[in-house]
C-alpha cells in the first residue's frame, strides 16, 4: 500500500491552492471548494495508486463535504506519520496562503 508523508501532501495542497484560479477556470460546474477539493481527491488516488475498490464512490450530487470525507478517509490508513490533513483542506478551501 503507498502511503503519504505530511510534507508530500501540503505540497499538493500548496501547488493546488497555487494555481486555483486555473483550475477553477477550467472546472466551472460546482462551488470553488468542490472544484479543489475534487481535484485534490483525484490527484490523491492517482498519487496513491488506489485500485476501483479502493476509489470511493458517490451517490447523488457530491459536495465540498462529501469530497472532503472522502479524502480524509482515503488518508486515514496511508499517511506515513500521524499529521492532521483537515488544516491543510481547510487552508486550500480559504484564503490563508501555505
Amino acid at each position: 500500500m503507498t502511503k503519504i508523508s505530511e510534507q508530500e501532501f501540503s505540497r499538493i495542497c500548496r501547488r493546488i491552492f497555487e494555481d486555483r484560479e486555473t483550475i477553477i477556470k477550467h472546472n466551472p460546474i460546482g462551488t470553488p471548494e468542490e472544484t479543489l477539493l475534487w481535484m485534490l481527491l483525484s490527484i490523491l488516488i492517482s498519487y496513491l495508486s488506489l485500485s476501483e475498490i479502493e476509489t470511493p464512490c458517490f451517490t447523488g450530487m457530491p459536495t465540498a463535504e462529501t469530497y472532503r470525507q472522502a479524502i480524509l478517509f482515503i488518508l486515514k490508513e496511508r499517511k506515513i506519520e500521524g499529521f492532521d490533513a483537515e488544516k491543510y483542506l481547510d487552508k486550500l478551501i480559504g484564503n490563508e496562503k501555505f
